[in-house]
């Protein structure tokens, strides 16, 4: 079918109306926003595995905030980013960019003064001019900065939603640990509302790596950890998205996929978009299901997978255990036994099998299962998933 109509998104946070599930999630979030509207500080941590759907649960709490509440919300996403200036900026540069067309752009404008500048090849786009000096001062007077930008518009929104995504640069620093805790403490100590709510957004990795470097933030942060989606969800959405494209799709073909997509949003679209893609016609079949399967593994082992891993595991004899881990391991709950798996082999792959795992390791596809004997694990879910598609192909 045509590419073009696909109603999946890979690559893309879900979009609002395709979200499925996580009401738990949405409730105790949107909770802590409501709070930060009656003038309460709130300081959450949004953390799940690669692929669970981190970035979209905030987008969509963000989205209900805005129409549900007078909430204004900025969602920054911080890749790449490594230093606390840099942060900073990027940070006020999108409270900019995103108030556009929005009620309180005016006096998101009028806060920023000359400090904007006007640039774009083809049209008018926004841009904050910030110098080092700049970017100093308001790193080092950060609550006093956003008090005055929420005064500045408190006549059209009475709270701030700021979401700080994708923090894998910044969790290694000491200085931006040091300037969440400095925040926290600052606005703590502070007689006056503060109507803000802060979420980041990263693995459980990058939490624990801050908490290293600031103990005291393992108490500050409320924690919100993302399961995966039931196998009701899973086929809830596929079901969904197929229908909104004028396609069905029957009970037993929705199980494979809901098998093969292990719960992770991510490979939902991927899988979903490549048996689409596959597909001749309206009605979805199985041999469609399997040939998009096998093209979604090769696209997710080269998106998600890190490149040396995805060029480690083309060795014919590395392949073929992967596929006896697929075919024989329980893989959805990520563990195995090296002596199963042992038990499994030809004498060529019982050879290999210890420089295997060992490389496996090294690259961080694998680790070893600290609760069963001679155990391994996958670190996460999206590696586990990969293996499993990739024995179709």
């Amino acid at each position: 079918m045509n590419p073009e109509s696909s109603p999946f998104r890979p690559g893309q946070p879900v979009p609002v109306e395709s979200f499925v599930g996580r009401t738990g999630e949405i409730e105790r979030v949107h909770g802590m926003v409501n709070a930060a509207v009656q003038g309460s500080f709130r300081i959450g941590f949004i953390s799940g595995e690669r692929g669970i759907g981190k970035s979209s649960l905030a987008s969509f709490v963000r989205h209900l905030s805005e129409h549900k509440n007078s909430v204004a919300g900025c969602h920054v996403f911080l890749g790449g980013v490594s230093d606390l200036k840099e942060m900073v900026r990027r940070t006020f540069d999108r409270l900019l960019k995103e108030s556009i067309d929005r009620p309180w752009y005016e006096p998101v404008r009028e806060f920023f003064g000359n400090r904007v500048r006007e640039v774009g090849l083809f049209g008018v786009t926004l841009t904050l001019n910030l110098d080092d000096r700049d970017l100093s001062t308001i790193a080092g007077d950060f609550v006093p900065s956003i008090k005055r930008l929420l005064n500045s518009i408190k006549e059209k929104r009475e709270a701030l939603l700021l979401i700080l995504d994708d923090i894998n640069g910044l969790a290694s620093s000491d200085e931006f640990a040091d300037w969440l805790k400095s925040m926290v403490d600052e606005i703590a100590t502070s007689r006056s509302p503060m109507p803000l709510c802060v979420l980041v957004v990263g693995l459980e990795q990058r939490r624990q790596e801050l908490v290293a470097r600031q103990p005291s933030l393992a108490r500050v942060f409320e924690l919100i950890d993302i399961a995966p989606w039931s196998d009701e969800d899973v086929t809830r959405f596929y079901r969904r998205s197929f229908s909104s494209a004028g396609a069905k799709i029957g009970n037993g073909a929705l199980k494979i996929m809901a098998d093969y997509t292990g719960g992770l949003p991510v490979l939902a679209h991927e899988i979903g978009d490549a048996v689409w893609r596959a597909a001749r016609a309206p009605e979805i079949n199985e041999a469609d299901i399997g040939y998009g399967i096998m093209m979604a593994s090769s696209i997710v082992g080269r998106k998600f997978l890190e490149p040396q891993v995805f060029g480690a595991i083309q060795s014919d004899r590395y392949r073929s255990i992967l596929r006896k881990i697929a075919d024989n391991v329980l893989i959805h709950e990520l563990s195995f036994r090296r002596s199963d798996l042992t038990a499994l082999l030809t004498v060529e792959e019982r050879r290999v099998l210890d420089s295997f795992l060992r490389r496996m390791k090294e690259l961080g596809a694998l680790e070893m299962d600290p609760d069963v004997r001679g155990g391994y694990r996958f670190p996460n879910r999206l590696h586990a998933l990969y293996f499993l598609m990739a024995k179709q192909s």
